[in-house]
């Protein structure tokens, strides 16, 4: 698996295990309040106090996943530059090897010409001894 792919994971499953604490902690909270046995009272003031604790936590929660937002934000980029110099490297060494390869053929040719030369000449000479 690449490392890409499993970070992509590990930060689906720490986004669905965040959620489902919070989650999980607001019907907890509700379910053992209401079927605790006290008066009316008793009942809506153990309410606001878990409303409040869980306010509490969605702002935990909320200031965690900002850090995590920045972190994968600061992720993104230093990747993102780390790819373009790569396509930067690949496209130079690209184009080197292309001058290279254009510079071979050159050769190639020059070759080829100085030996097409070489049997003319050849067979010139051949002609004037046989002539």
């Amino acid at each position: 698996m690449s490392e890409k792919k499993q970070r992509t994971e590990e930060n689906i499953n720490s986004k669905d295990f965040m959620i489902g604490t919070l989650i999980g902690g607001i019907v907890g909270a509700s379910v053992a309040l209401l079927f605790a046995p006290k008066s009316g009272k008793e009942l809506r003031q153990d309410i606001n106090t878990g409303a409040q604790q869980v306010r509490e936590r969605a702002d935990e929660w909320k200031d965690v996943a900002y850090e995590k937002g920045t972190e994968f934000q600061e992720r993104f980029y230093e990747t993102k530059e780390q790819l373009q110099d790569k396509v930067n490297e690949l496209k130079d060494q690209a184009l080197n090897e292309g001058e290279d390869v254009a510079q071979d053929i050159a050769d190639a040719i020059e070759e080829a010409t100085e030996e097409l030369e070489r049997q003319e000449a050849n067979e010139l000479y051949e002609r004037s001894q046989q002539g």
